[in-house]
Formats: structure tokens, C-alpha cells, sequence
């Protein structure tokens, strides 16, 4: 990808083009023509120019003392409810409390409230900072769409054709449905980039076309681009096999993308590694900026024991996914109901059943209310309800998919609350590390149901015992991962290594 920028751009509009325009033919929306008319492609030359049709002028020195401005492409931005949205959200608002003039391209909201059933937390959207532009690049939704009613002609009347068309468009550009997305970014950001120069941009994965949308943008308008893998790209870090087949396309990208990044980001250690092993040219590129939790939407616990007139409660909070041991969990949980602390404990669920409207059945089936175990399921939750959850909770539970590259962000938050957390998952996760040192931490050997139950018991004992001291230590350890102290230093790196290519 090597020439002129008019060269480049005319490459990688072509390779993004074909797919979009195969979909907008096939649902009625804008067509090639007008799909290559947006981009700027002009009988197969793309013109880079400012709106007004002039090319820009120099920066005036005086201008130079103008805030960073960074361009933070997050496919799932609020009002989204994804579970990479936090860390998102977190990003783009310490960001613009730095100083940083902040513009997030994220989804259409459409995407969220029609194609993913209402996937939304309305609460979250007034929790992103005022100063935040935020933009919707428009997209072709071919991959979800399910109305025939708004298929074009190709789609209605040609099905497989259209559908091989759709795939081979995948095969030769980006293996994700969300490529679509990307025509639209790319599009918006030069546009904007004329207007107002962008200092750097920041994309957070998955979808991983946001990946390729910087490493795009970051080699036409000559800006330094820094990739964050909230999960992995080609590897599942759940079962910790490959996502692709080796050769394939996504490997092509991601090592295509690694190459270019200025920096690249990994919530723990064990991800960092299993990239740095992958593509040693990157690794003194690569580091760890792990997730965290937010003091403004959770507060300041409180020192509050348990009352002594009522039962015990444990809390799950968070989604339920079909990847969660809760076998281990319920079978843990019957057996510590025969010691006295627990006869007649609460378990109560707190959250969504999935990400998808059809989740929900399937992991209802799976969480034992009929039996007589005190195990509720409460529904789903606003995130600006979680203090009052918390405080209404005498001990956790973390119960998460067991892989030694999985985190999860919600630890940071059970932490903060200072409560007894009990460990349902395989010892050696990625997230025992942050657990280390937590002094209300109880978590067995192995994942079994005896020692799932040991675990319980152990935290029920703690929920009666625990005095100030221990409360004030276990929020102590909390308070250095709340998201200024794990995003300040990175944030730090990036006002750098801007300054030093301004």
C-alpha cells in the first residue's frame, strides 16, 4: 500500500466498496454509484480534497496551541449495553477530562433498538461526557436483516446470488459483517479531518473493522493510530482456539494493522503474550491497560455488615452467557445450603440473559427456580442502578468462563464494593492476578462443586465477621484500578507520542 495517497485511498475504497454495493443493490439503499460519489471515487481515482473543493492549508503557528483532537472509532458506544461499552465509555470521557478534543464514531442507533432487539441501557448515554461529539457513520445491515420487505430487487429475487455475492465480498475484504461500517467511517473522518486535523486515532475492538477503518485512516492522513483489544481478534480466548483458519484473511489484516499501530492495548497479560508470540515485530509496540471501574456512577461504599435479623445475600451481577459454568455454580451453591450460615441464603441474579433476544430461553433452563434453593433471577439492570444493588448485596459471586486469557471488567467493580467475593471459575484466569491481594477473595483449587461450596462458605463467614479494617483494606486494593488510575498512564503516552509527530 505503497504511492500516492490518491493511490491508497483509491485501493482501499474499491476493496470496501464492492461489498457495500452489492448490499445497497440488494436492500434498496444507495447504490454504487452513489456509495463511490460519497467516498470521493472518480472513474477509479479518489480525490482527496477539503469540502470546499481547496487543499488545506498549513496550520498557523498560533493554531498549534489548540487542544489534541483524537478521533476514537468504538463500534459499541451508549446507548448500547454490550459488555466492551464501559470500557469504551470510560476511554472516550477520561480522554476529553484530559483536555482532548474527543470525537467517537460509533453505530447507527438503529442497530442497537432494531437488529439487536433493544440491546440498550438508556442510562448509559447520559453518562458520556457533554464535550464528546458523537457520529454515526451510516452502514448496510445485509448480514442482519431478516425483514424481506426491505430486500432490494437482487436480494428478493436472487437470494443466492446475492449471498455468494455477500460472501465473496467477505472472503476478499474483511471477514465481518461489520465491514460495512467502514465505507461510512472512512467517508465521514477525511471529511472531518479537512475541517478540524485529527491528532490521533484510537479504535477498540470488536468488531474488529474498526481495526481496519484506523489503519486506514491512519495511512492516508498521515496520523498515528493505537489499536485496544478488549477481546480477541483471530483467537477465542474462551476456548482458546483459533477464530480462523490459518491464511486466512483476518490473520492478513490483523498482522497488516499490528504492522502500522503506533501502540496496541491488551486488558491482561496473558492476551499481550499470545499476540507478542503471534507477531514478534509488534510485541515492543504491545502493553496492558487492564479494564477498571468508575467512581462516578458507583460512588463511595459504604462500611454497612449484614444484618443479623435476616438471611444472607449473595449476588451475581452482570450477563448471563451461555459460556458461564453455572452448572459448577448451582451445584456449589446446594451443597453449602446444608451448612447453617446458608440454609437459608439468597442467591440473587442480577442481569440480562445474553446479548440476544433468543439467549434468554435457553439460560433460563439452566438457573434452578423451580427448586426450592433460594435462587432468584431479578431481570435486567440500568448501569446507574448498580450502587444500590451493590449495596443491597452482602457477598458476590464471579462466575465467568474459565480461560487464562479472560478478565472480565465486573470484577473491578465487586472489588470496589468491598464485599466478600466468591470465585466460580478455573484458578488460573486472567483475573485472579487483579484478585491477588483482594483480602475478601475466596476461590477453590479447582472448579468443582465441593469447591465451589467451600468457597461459599468461607464468604458467608467473612459477610458475618468482616469489621472496618477489612473493609477499608479490601477498598484500598479496589481503588487502583478505578479507570483514571488504569487509563491516566496511557493517556499519558498518547499526548507524547502526539506531540512529538505534530
Amino acid at each position: 500500500m505503497s504511492g500516492h495517497p490518491n493511490r491508497r485511498a483509491a485501493q482501499y475504497a474499491l476493496a470496501l466498496d464492492v461489498g457495500v454495493s452489492i448490499e445497497r443493490q440488494a436492500t434498496g439503499k444507495p447504490t454504487a454509484a452513489q456509495a463511490q460519489h460519497n467516498m470521493g471515487y472518480r472513474s477509479g481515482k479518489l480525490t482527496i480534497t477539503a469540502p470546499s473543493g481547496k487543499v488545506p492549508h498549513p496550520m498557523p503557528p498560533g493554531q498549534r496551541e489548540r487542544p489534541l483532537r483524537v478521533l476514537y472509532l468504538a463500534y459499541f458506544f451508549p446507548p448500547s449495553r454490550a459488555s466492551g461499552v464501559f470500557r469504551a465509555r470510560a476511554t472516550a470521557n477520561h480522554f476529553a477530562q484530559a483536555g482532548w478534543d474527543v470525537s467517537v464514531y460509533t453505530a447507527p442507533r438503529e442497530f442497537f433498538e432494531t437488529y439487536l432487539g433493544n440491546a440498550c441501557d438508556p442510562s448509559l448515554e447520559e453518562t458520556v461526557d457533554p464535550r464528546i461529539n458523537v457520529t454515526r457513520p451510516p452502514m448496510s445491515y445485509y448480514g442482519w436483516e431478516k425483514d424481506i420487505r426491505q430486500y432490494g430487487k437482487l436480494r428478493r429475487n436472487f437470494p443466492t446470488v446475492s449471498a455468494s455475492l455477500y460472501k465473496m465480498f467477505q472472503g476478499k475484504a474483511i471477514p465481518e459483517h461489520y465491514a460495512t461500517w467502514i465505507p461510512g467511517v472512512i467517508s465521514s473522518a477525511m471529511k472531518a479531518h479537512f475541517r478540524k486535523k485529527f491528532d490521533l486515532i484510537i479504535a477498540t475492538g470488536n468488531p474488529f473493522a474498526s481495526f481496519v477503518a484506523a489503519q486506514a485512516l491512519g495511512r492516508l492522513l498521515k496520523v498515528p493510530y493505537a489499536v485496544d483489544y478488549r477481546d480477541s481478534w483471530t483467537f477465542n480466548q474462551f476456548t482458546e482456539t483459533l477464530k480462523f483458519a490459518e491464511g486466512s484473511k483476518a490473520f492478513e489484516w490483523e498482522a497488516k494493522v499490528l504492522r502500522d499501530a503506533a501502540e496496541i492495548l491488551y486488558v491482561n497479560d496473558g492476551m499481550r503474550q499470545w499476540h507478542a508470540d503471534r507477531y514478534p515485530f509488534a510485541s515492543d509496540r504491545m502493553t496492558v491497560v487492564p479494564n477498571g471501574w468508575e467512581p462516578e456512577l458507583l460512588g463511595v461504599s459504604e462500611y454497612v455488615p449484614p444484618s443479623e435479623n435476616r438471611p444472607l445475600r449473595f449476588g451475581y451481577l452482570g450477563t448471563v452467557t451461555s459460556y458461564l459454568p453455572l452448572e459448577e455454580l448451582f451445584d456449589g451453591w446446594r451443597l453449602a445450603r446444608s451448612h447453617p450460615l446458608l440454609q437459608d441464603a439468597e442467591l440473587d441474579i442480577h442481569g440480562h440473559l445474553g446479548f440476544f433476544p433468543g439467549d434468554a430461553t435457553p439460560l433460563m433452563e439452566r438457573i434452578p427456580l423451580e427448586e426450592d434453593l433460594g435462587v432468584r433471577y431479578h431481570g435486567a439492570f440500568e448501569k446507574t442502578d448498580g450502587k444500590a444493588l451493590y449495596a443491597q448485596t452482602d457477598a458476590l459471586v464471579f462466575c465467568v468462563p474459565g480461560a487464562r486469557y479472560v478478565t472480565s471488567g465486573k470484577i473491578f467493580e465487586y472489588m470496589a464494593s468491598g464485599k466478600p467475593i466468591v470465585s466460580v471459575h478455573q484458578p488460573d484466569i486472567a483475573a485472579a492476578e487483579v484478585l491477588e491481594g483482594y483480602p475478601l477473595w475466596f476461590c477453590g483449587k479447582e472448579l468443582t462443586a465441593e469447591d465451589v461450596a467451600q468457597s461459599f462458605i468461607a464468604a458467608a463467614k467473612a459477610a458475618r465477621a468482616v469489621d472496618r479494617s477489612q473493609y477499608a483494606l479490601a477498598v484500598k486494593h479496589a481503588h487502583s484500578y478505578t479507570r483514571a488510575a488504569t487509563l491516566g498512564p496511557w493517556e499519558e503516552r498518547m499526548r507524547q507520542l502526539v506531540e512529538e509527530t505534530r
